[in-house]
């Protein structure tokens, strides 16, 4: 009778086990995509199969929250590092571009987008903050990872121009990782008004592999006139190649418009092509690809005057209390894209967002 009792406790032991190993299966795979805050720290990690993919982070550095930094399925980084983590053989250009970031570089009269560390403080009047402010959801789940958050669009003169919604989407498998970007502007009760520029919309600054080979220095200058200059640098494994959903390829593709554009090479010895998606909900549809070769890699939908010789402009405004929409999602894949490929993705996110 001992014997069997004995068999039979052991017996419940090992069942009850088997039940905690399926239980932590199951909820293993529910939280495959991990969405986790930590505001102590200014950050919310995002994790894809255990694995870091990005973060959302609003450093005191910067002038704006960022992802930061973002990279493939197999782990490979694939934004610069300079200003917030300097590597190695980088440049060292434009201490705003960093990571991915939304912004625009003239609203109601302040410049958001070129606002960093270096601006001279006679000129931090002119400039804008976007500023976070509450982190209002976190979601991990099996298939994807949701975050919202709430930022205040701030003017130099520390005005409050518009209220920032953001909702972010995060996927993953073994080939790819994509975020979906849905931001929400609002005006208070005053118009706001998006002068026509160069400088936004959707941004992100790449890994210098990721560059197109450059063998001369080079001047860009923002609306107001201020220079920046970028230094030639030593070209070995810098290979990146823009492709737009038009044909337009390599250095043609900036200040033309798409539905996508690509941007592949190879980081180290892998194939990578990020795809930016422009939705045709948003305004300025379809976008023009503010798309340098130096690493600046933009789909500015309110800028049309420098991308058209002054043949089109757009002056974007808010009423009072109105709102709108922009709808992006940032593929990165761990191949080379092909159109065909491209034009598949696109679908899919046109599927999501009707």
């Amino acid at each position: 009778m001992r014997a069997l009792r004995s068999g039979t406790a052991a017996a419940v032991v090992l069942f009850a086990f088997m039940v905690c190993c399926v239980a932590a299966r199951q909820n293993s795979s529910a939280e495959r995509i991990r969405v986790i805050p930590n505001e102590a720290e200014r950050r919310v990690d995002i994790l894809i199969d255990g694995q870091p993919f990005t973060s959302y982070i609003w450093p005191e550095k910067l002038a704006k929250p960022v992802l930061y930094p973002l990279r493939t399925a197999k782990g490979t980084i694939v934004t610069r590092g300079f200003p917030l983590e300097p590597r190695p053989g980088e440049r060292i250009d434009h201490p705003h571009q960093a990571g991915l970031w939304l912004n625009y570089g003239n609203v109601n009269g302040f410049d958001f987008w070129n606002n960093s560390e270096a601006i001279k403080p006679e000129d931090a009047l002119k400039m804008g903050n976007i500023r976070h402010r509450a982190v209002t959801l976190t979601k991990s789940g099996a298939d994807q990872g949701a975050l919202e958050i709430e930022a205040d669009w701030i003017s130099g003169r520390q005005q409050l121009i518009l209220k920032d919604h953001t909702r972010f989407i995060f996927r993953g498998a073994a080939n790819f990782r994509s975020i979906d970007r849905i931001t929400t502007l609002q005006a208070l009760g005053e118009k706001v008004v998006f002068p026509d520029d160069k400088e936004g919309v959707l941004g992100m600054r790449v890994a210098r592999a990721l560059e197109a080979p450059s063998d001369k220095p080079e001047v860009f200058t923002d609306a107001t006139g201020r220079p920046t200059t970028v230094a030639k640098l030593e070209n070995a494994g810098v290979n990146g190649i823009y492709l737009t959903s038009e044909g337009k390829k390599g250095e043609a593709a900036w200040g033309t418009r798409g539905r996508w554009c690509n941007l592949s090479g190879r980081v180290g010895d892998e194939p990578v092509t990020i795809t930016i998606l422009d939705h045709p909900a948003n305004p300025g549809f379809p976008t023009f690809w503010h798309a340098r070769g130096y690493g600046l890699f933009a789909a500015n939908p309110l800028g049309q005057k420098i991308f058209t010789n002054g043949k089109q402009e757009l002056n974007f405004t808010l009423a009072p209390n109105q709102s709108v929409t922009f709808r992006y999602r940032i593929l990165i894949s761990s191949q080379f894209l092909t159109p065909e490929q491209s034009e598949s993705v696109y679908k899919d996110f046109l599927a999501a967002y009707r």
